[in-house]
């Protein structure tokens, strides 16, 4: 085992409003300039979008990145 690392924390959201590319930019773009954050996909049309991250994110301050970029965070999928 280990010590002093983490495995990455995976988590799914679904977020009403993409519609295109660009949304899924400006998703990608403030939750990436989250803390802790490796890498995000967001996918318009399905609405999910897959964050990996050092941990466990505040479920607060991805809505508040989501609601930044103009999209709504209906919740974890």
């Amino acid at each position: 085992m280990t010590h002093g690392t983490t495995a990455p924390t995976t988590t799914a959201y679904k977020v009403t409003g993409m519609t295109c590319g660009h949304c899924e930019g400006a998703v990608t773009s403030e939750l990436s300039a989250l803390a802790g954050v490796a890498s995000v996909t967001a996918e318009a049309a399905t609405g999910l979008v897959t964050v990996v991250s050092a941990g466990p994110l505040d479920d607060e301050a991805v809505r508040a990145a989501v609601d930044e970029a103009g999209y709504e965070l209906v919740g974890r999928a």
